[in-house]
């Protein structure tokens, strides 16, 4: 064994071993499956810091399991599709599909030098034909079920990627790539019925024991579950109607007017003969349709010139026409209570309006009383509390015909149309005859043209009638080729299903997703929390209801780690704190970078890069090399006791095996590595620390470094299967077993307990495990730094014993 670490030759010789053994291949062997899955990347060209946080932690729990005995599955591929690309392909002026595999090839290489334990016989891009035909077939089984549809609507337009945007990638007005001011647009295109989910995907939030609160409760909020009652209020002079969803219909008597979305039937017919409405209308249609947006914005309207009758008492109410109104949610509609709602109470401000208060409480000179409370000037209504009042006056709406009880969502349906050219191809055929008509089966994939250089003009598919020019399935008459592309969520909301049947071409899926779903460990950001994370569950209930999976929910266990930050603030290039990896791997080894990300915070909060952090992991591996090499090569020290000693092995044999049951239990239940860490690097200290004093026993010695070797292997396994190697020729680290704590091992003769006076530390003392309590509560009480606190004339009132830990003494 030489004296020096040399991370480069010791982490080459460990990847080539993996490569060339095959280790982390796997299959359908055993019953005892674990299914490790961290987020796929997008090939953006090379790794940055989030990526290797992300996918050392899922390497940190895939050899863990591994060594815990399970047959272990953790698959790596490429989210390939995307605006990135194609951006950068125009940048560049090169082809998308060429730029996207050359960085796929350099990132795979990255992968790999960071020792990630990959089955990666199951590796896939998603801009392969073999994976996308699969997902036109979806398409295609879905839209004969109904569950996807065309229709022409308004629709976040980003002008700068000249595509649709779904509410969810429209952050604050601002296109979630791009950065621009997102616009109105109407154009058609076809949506995924995930509103049809919408109670189930709810409801199932509830079984996911093992997800963050904080994702769930992101999901709950946005799904958005409301009871309400719908109302009807009859347009003055005509039978026609405007239907408004309320979830307070006790506020239904302060109603002083309606406010209509921008987009609502009745401002198109205005449009055309009032210049004024129109121009507001073409205003409205530069902003986008999220509701983030429409929370914040500034509200503005028009008054329309009509008005309604409030379906109880008669009134006529103005109708305005107002920018805050989303015409995607009810019947793009709302009935404005100033009194009782904050946005309607602003805009009453703001144009002079009535403001009406039927329910008790609040200053109306300041704000708007959004809460609860007893009725007023509410005619027959009068006097009751909120909770009555909205069940009287719906029965009262429903016996006139006049309203009825309503479920609605906040969710809306998935526009799943971009008009892009590096996606998966819609495999949608328009014909003059038959309308929209499916492609065949037989015809799939729909390839995307390969090779193909493109500009900032938009996707040159619509250009090319060697992609549209087709004929129609139906007929044989001549159509044209859906030119639209699918959302790249569509791609990542089912490839964890796949790697079970990576190299299946006869079917979307076969019977090994049985075996090896649901995943059981699910990594990524917190920012997935609605796209990805929902979008997944959607898809997962669609395979299961196709007989394609076989449980509803795609991940059993979720962990959302923390970002990378450098200076406090997120790593990015045009802050100029970036840290590339490939320095780092290259400066200081994989394992040092491995050590640090799981070392320096709790994996669920950011970690602040530190220079200094990186010395510290590479000192420490250091240490590690030191230790073994000392076990083979070193004589004993001077002064060092020759002689056995069976109190200090005693004592040392406790340590191993509180740690060995505290890594255990970090790694298995509490997810927290850094401490894990920790209590390895404690362990070491300690028998260091006995060492300088005492020559161990040999066979005790070894026990302890293998154990040591083997719980840092899922952190730093380059550096600790080359050691293992060296304590044991003949054998390899991935073939142990994760070492068992002995429970007769934690019993200690010796236990230290705190002493508190009033609750406050004051010292601590050493009890045999047989003391009784009298004696303990005498012994504490001649400690110098208790008797200060409980002498002086202060009487002792109380004395609190919790057995084997604290012992408190309540004085006055």
């Amino acid at each position: 064994m030489q004296e020096n670490y040399n991370f480069k030759e010791i982490e080459k010789k460990a990847q080539q071993d993996w490569e060339t053994s095959r280790t982390f291949s796997s299959s359908e062997i055993t019953p005892n499956k674990f299914y490790v899955l961290s987020m796929f990347p997008y090939p953006s060209g090379k790794l940055h810091m989030g990526h290797v946080r992300n996918y050392v932690i899922g390497d940190v729990i895939s050899r863990f399991k591994k060594f815990n005995g399970f047959n272990v599955m953790q698959p790596m591929g490429w989210d390939a599709f995307g605006l990135p690309a194609e951006n950068a392909a125009i940048q560049n002026k090169t082809a998308p599909d060429k730029w996207t595999f050359s960085n796929i090839d350099h990132m795979r290489n990255q992968l790999k030098q960071l020792g990630l334990g990959i089955d990666w016989k199951r590796e896939f891009a998603t801009c392969d034909p073999s994976y996308y035909r699969w997902e036109q077939w979806l398409f295609i089984k879905l839209y004969e079920k109904g569950l996807i549809y065309k229709k022409t609507s308004t629709v976040n337009w980003d002008p700068v990627d000249k595509t649709v945007l779904a509410n969810e990638q429209v952050i604050d007005g601002k296109g979630w790539r791009s950065g621009a001011a997102v616009e109105k647009k109407e154009i058609p295109q076809y949506f995924m019925k995930i509103t049809d989910y919408a109670d189930d995907l709810l409801s199932g939030l509830d079984e996911l024991n093992d997800w963050p609160e904080q994702v769930k409760t992101m999901q709950r909020n946005w799904i958005g579950k409301s009871q309400g009652c719908e109302i009807n209020f009859e347009l003055e002079g005509s039978n026609e109607l405007i239907n408004v969803f309320t979830t307070r219909p006790d506020t239904l008597m302060g109603v002083t007017y309606l406010a209509i979305a921008p987009e609502h039937v009745i401002c198109h017919k205005l449009s055309e003969s009032k210049q004024d409405i129109k121009t507001f209308v073409e205003k409205c249609n530069q902003a986008g349709v999220s509701e983030e947006e429409f929370a914040t914005k500034e509200k503005e309207g028009i008054f329309s010139g009509l008005y309604a009758k409030h379906p109880i008492t008669k009134k006529l109410i103005p109708i305005w026409i107002a920018n805050y109104v989303l015409i995607s949610y009810g019947d793009g509609a709302v009935m404005a209570v100033p009194a009782h709602d904050e946005r309607d109470y602003q805009f009453a401000k703001k144009y002079n309006l009535p403001i009406k208060q039927v329910i008790k409480g609040g200053d109306l000179k300041k704000e708007a009383f959004v809460g609860e409370g007893e009725l007023i000037d509410s005619g027959e209504f009068d006097g009751k509390p909120s909770i009555a009042a909205k069940e009287l006056i719906t029965k009262k709406l429903e016996n006139i015909k006049k309203g009825k009880r309503k479920v609605n969502f906040r969710l809306r349906d998935w526009g799943v149309s971009r008009q892009r050219f590096w996606g998966c191809p819609i495999p949608m055929i328009q014909c003059e005859k038959c309308g929209d008509v499916p492609a065949k089966e037989e015809d799939l994939p729909i390839k995307l043209p390969e090779n193909i250089s493109i500009d900032s003009s938009g996707s040159p598919l619509k250009k090319m009638e060697s992609f549209y020019q087709c004929n129609c399935p139906n007929c044989g008459a001549k159509a044209k080729r859906e030119t639209d592309t699918l959302d790249t969520f569509f791609e990542s909301s089912w490839y964890f299903a796949r790697y079970a049947s990576y190299d299946h071409d006869k079917s979307m899926l076969d019977s090994r997703v049985k075996y090896w779903l649901p995943v059981d460990y699910y990594i990524g950001g917190i920012e997935h929390a609605i796209l990805h994370l929902l979008y997944s569950r959607f898809f997962n209930r669609v395979l299961f209801d196709l007989g394609l999976t076989y449980d509803k929910e795609p991940f059993k266990k979720l962990l959302t780690q923390g970002m990378v930050l450098k200076d406090g603030s997120k790593m990015s290039k045009s802050k100029g704190n970036t840290v590339d990896p490939q320095e780092l791997i290259d400066n200081y080894g994989a394992d040092t970078a491995r050590l640090f990300i799981m070392f320096a915070a709790p994996a669920e909060q950011s970690l602040e890069w530190s220079d200094e952090g990186i010395d510290g992991a590479h000192r420490f591996i250091k240490k590690i090399w030191r230790l073994v090499f000392d076990y083979l090569h070193s004589a004993p020290k001077e002064g060092v006791s020759n002689v056995t000693n069976e109190k200090i092995e005693k004592e040392l044999n406790y340590k191993l095996h509180f740690t060995i049951k505290k890594v255990t239990d970090d790694l298995e239940r509490r997810t927290s590595f850094n401490t894990a860490i920790s209590a390895v690097m404690e362990l070491i200290n300690f028998m260091q620390k006995i060492e300088s004093n005492f020559k161990l026993n040999k066979i005790i010695k070894k026990e302890l470094i293998e154990t040591v070797l083997i719980m840092l292997s899922p952190f730093i396994p380059h550096v600790t299967k080359g050691l293992w190697a060296h304590v044991n020729i003949d054998s390899k680290i991935e073939d142990q077993s994760w070492p068992k704590f002995d429970p007769k091992a934690l019993i200690q003769d010796q236990i230290k307990i705190v002493i508190q006076v009033n609750g406050k530390l004051r010292s601590d003392m050493l009890i045999s495990s047989d003391m009784d309590e009298e004696t303990i509560k005498k012994q504490a009480q001649t400690i110098d730094a208790v008797k200060k606190f409980i002498g002086n004339g202060l009487s002792i009132k109380k004395v609190i014993y919790v057995k084997e830990k604290l012992l408190n003494f309540v004085v006055s």
